[in-house]
């Protein structure tokens, strides 16, 4: 098997290879356009693109160095882990995160235990060290090939009845994919944000990622309406017949409604009127989730859909300059630990 650097021109035989919208060439242009780097790899058998990758390579403020960034590719193997490295070097990097799309649902069984385990041995060996994760270890998968009866009744009791609550009140979703619908969505993420205390993205951020992937028809913008008021907003992907949930807003006004519970239904319909067999919620808080988290609210209310939960392999840093990895975790380590007593601080 050869590594090169794919072309313009075999864009479309990319796509066809990789597994993730992050992997997909338009969240790459998208990743360009904010003026991030990135080089996109495919591996040859002969003259056949058999798998691919693309690295996003992050400058390290005030110094010279990069850190590389590699999320749900394809499961790491010799060809990838030398081309890696090379390309690492050329860009001084420090390190690649590798986050591979591999998983299973949870528990795994002893075949998956044995894909996961002999993944992490083969990834220490190649100098890889399970690093801090980016990406959720867990997320939650919901069946949409079954059909509406049945999603239906998988749901627990309290959702169906918030559910059949929703409809009574009138809620409506609408498909909105309109500039004055990406600009009320970006209007509520930003109140959304400031009031749960989260972090997010620029609004320049969120409009090249619209800008690149809505054209392309891999994303989708819904929002439920009561009395004429925006109550929530969801940016969504499709790819490879998969629907995706990464974003999401609301307002707190009329909660009483449950537009988020119609919201989350709108969304499986909608998932299955495009083809999609698997709807994947961008992530959950995995077994035995502590009440006290604070982003158990949100995995609660997933949870109230009875998805499956599935478990990744993990995250892994790819240390391509030891000395120097050793010196930036001990900086993260450290800028970790005053975030976290900051937050805390009366003032």
């Amino acid at each position: 098997m050869i590594a090169r650097v794919i072309r313009p021109e075999e864009k479309d035989k990319y796509n066809s290879v990789v597994t993730h919208p992050l992997q997909s060439w338009e969240w790459g242009e998208f990743r360009q356009k904010t003026g991030v780097k990135v080089i996109r790899v495919g591996l040859f058998e002969q003259e056949k693109m058999v798998s691919g990758y693309q690295v996003t390579f992050h400058p390290v403020p005030k110094t010279s160095y990069t850190i590389g960034y590699l999320p749900k590719c394809v499961s790491p193997e010799e060809t990838m882990i030398y081309s890696l490295k090379k390309i690492g070097q050329e860009n001084n990097c420090i390190f690649i995160k590798l986050e591979p799309n591999v998983g299973g649902f949870y528990p795994l069984n002893q075949q998956q235990q044995d894909i996961q385990q002999n993944l992490k041995e083969y990834l220490k060996e190649s100098d890889c060290i399970p690093g801090r994760p980016l990406f959720t270890k867990y997320t939650f998968s919901i069946d949409l090939t079954r059909s509406e009866a049945d999603i239906l009744t998988a749901m627990k009791p309290k959702t169906r009845y918030n559910l059949r609550l929703s409809q009574k009140y009138g809620v409506e979703i609408v498909d909105d994919e309109t500039e004055k619908g990406f600009e009320e969505y970006l209007k509520l993420t930003f109140q959304t944000a400031k009031r749960q205390k989260f972090y997010a993205h620029s609004p320049d951020y969120h409009r090249k990622m619209w800008e690149s992937l809505a054209p392309a028809g891999m994303a989708h913008l819904l929002k439920a309406v009561y009395q004429g008021k925006t109550l929530v907003t969801w940016v969504l992907f499709t790819f490879k017949n998969i629907l995706y949930y990464p974003y999401g807003a609301s307002t707190l006004e009329h909660k009483e409604v449950m537009a988020s519970t119609m919201m989350m239904w709108s969304a499986m319909m909608f998932g299955k009127s495009q083809g999609c067999r698997v709807f994947d919620l961008w992530g959950s808080l995995g077994p035995q989730p502590d009440p006290k988290d604070p982003w158990y609210g949100f995995h609660h209310f997933k949870e109230g859909f009875s998805p499956q939960l599935v478990e990744f392999v993990g995250s892994f840093d790819l240390v391509i300059d030891p000395t120097i990895y050793k010196l930036y975790n001990l900086a993260d380590d450290l800028r970790w630990k005053w975030l976290k007593f900051k937050a805390v601080l009366p003032f």
